[in-house]
Parts: C-alpha cells; structure tokens; sequence
C-alpha cells in the first residue's frame, strides 16, 4: 500500500468520504502523524476557553490542518487534574456543532476526545473517524457502540477519575501495570468484535503519574508498540513544567523535544498543540533516520 503524502494545507471536499479509510493507511504506513488538539472547553489546562466560541473553534482547527496536522482530536471534557466532566448535553452541544462543520470543509480525519457513548455516535455521525477515550471504553455500553460504530479506537490508562487521579499515584511497576490494563482492553475489544487493527494505545501520559512514572514510560515506550501504534500525548504537560520550570503557555521547545523523544522511542502518532513546530521537527528527524 502506498503511503500517503502529506498536503499543504488537508483541506479538501469532505463528500470524499475518504478519512475514515485514510486514518486506517496512515495508522499502517511507516510516518510518524502529528494529531493537533482542539479543546472546546472552558478549563482545559493548556487552552481551556481558548476555543470555546465554535466559529474559533472552527477557524484554530483549520489552522492547525494547514500547519500539517494529519489527525485533528477534538475534546468537549477537560481531563486535568482536578476537573470534574460536564453533563452529556453541555459536551453535546461543544463538540458536535465543530466537528460537523470541520468535516465538511476538511478530508483530514477527525477524532472525538470523549468517553460518553451518546457523544461517540453523534460525533461519528457528524464525521469523526476516530475514538480517542482516556478511560478506554470502560462506561457502560462504550465497547458495543465503538464495535457499532466501526471506526478505529484509542484506548488509554488512567489510573483514577480526573477529579482523583494525581491524589498520590503509586505503582508497583508502572511499566508492567499499565501495559497489563492496555493488553486487558485490548483483548475485551477484540473479544467484543472491534478488529484489532483499529486500536491505538496510550499509556496516558500526566493521568495518575508523578515525574518519576512518566519518564519511565517516555524511557520504554518502545514496550507498548508492542501491543499496537502508540499515541504519546505530552504536550505542555506538568511534567515537562517539573522538568524546565515554565509555565505552560512557554513550554513548546520542551513539547516538541518531548515528541521527538516519543517518535524515537516507538510512538506512531504525536498530540500536540503545536503542530507547525512538531511537523518540522518529525521531518528532520525522518530525513536523519532515512540518511
């Protein structure tokens, strides 16, 4: 299969009805993707508020499309540390309205960041291709509408709800637990009828970890390709704070080194805020590897 070059600028006639079969080449094909995150919420740690208007909803996501993001994810929850989830209609009425209009002006694939069942199918029929849920299907009836629904799936660990889940996170081995909770999630989708070369798995960077945790699996990424492609999420994190002492609207440089760090060691998709600056860096990075 030949692997698709990467546009311009993405944009492109949405009646295609292209991206969900592009996603699945492009999970397969030997690049390294850049997926840019658009939060609609009002407190998100990075951006919270930032894009709650849809129309610059609408507007930051183009630009990331044409900055060269190769998936845009698109959030109506903020997962911070301390946050608790909206009611299904507030993250309805977030996510739904964007995603829809940016399908129809974009063939770049998009995916909902969301765990709620009735969020995933509408936001699927508005044209997200992909499911990106940080408690890995576990809510009630969000394997059977992921195996409904038929699009590729991102499972991720947390170790507690966001409200609780860096209230002194320990682990025995966070290596060996968090690849096991992966691999258990895994085997219940397959199980359930999702094909197992719809998944991608995400240790869950900064969701139930302290510094010590997350560098650990920055270090041995290279265990969860193992089990599928792997989205390394580390963008403007706390740990990248702990690590360089700035706040988090000056944390590219540490964001984009982190994402080449991910990309060396065995991650296939990158999510990330700063998508022109990652593209850039993943491009000399391949062009070195090639020499």
């Amino acid at each position: 299969m030949t692997e698709p070059q990467r546009t311009t600028t993405g944009l492109a006639d949405p009646e295609s009805g292209a991206a969900a079969g592009r996603l699945l080449q492009l999970l397969r094909g030997p690049r390294k993707l850049v997926c840019g995150i658009l939060n609609v919420t009002p407190d998100s740690f990075s951006d919270g508020g930032a894009h709650r208007d849809r129309g610059a909803a609408v507007r930051h996501g183009i630009r990331l499309i044409e900055e060269g993001a190769d998936i845009l994810d698109i959030g109506g929850e903020s997962t911070r540390p301390g946050s608790h989830p909206p009611s299904v209609a507030e993250e309805l009425d977030r996510v739904v309205p964007v995603v829809e209009q940016l399908a129809r002006c974009s063939d770049t694939p998009l995916s909902v960041d969301t765990s709620r069942p009735e969020v995933m199918r509408a936001a699927v029929a508005a044209g997200a291709t992909l499911i990106n849920d940080v408690r890995a299907l576990r809510y009630p009836g969000a394997v059977g509408t992921a195996v409904e629904l038929g699009v590729p799936v991102c499972l991720s660990h947390m170790l507690r709800p966001p409200h609780l889940m860096q209230d002194d996170p320990s682990y025995r081995d966070v290596l060996a637990e968090v690849a096991e909770f992966l691999r258990e999630r895994i085997e219940t989708c397959v199980s359930a009828g999702i094909p197992r070369e719809h998944l991608v798995v995400d240790p869950g960077f900064g969701f139930g970890k302290t510094l010590e945790h997350n560098l650990a699996l920055l270090r041995s990424l290279g265990a969860f390709a193992e089990l599928a492609p792997v989205m390394a999420g580390l963008s403007r994190k706390a740990m990248l704070g702990q690590l360089t002492g700035r706040p988090v609207e000056q944390r590219e440089a540490a964001s984009v080194t982190a994402a080449v760090l991910a990309a060396q060691r065995g991650a296939k998709v990158l999510r990330v805020h700063d998508v022109a600056a990652t593209v850039d860096a993943l491009e000399v990075l391949a062009a070195t590897e090639e020499w």
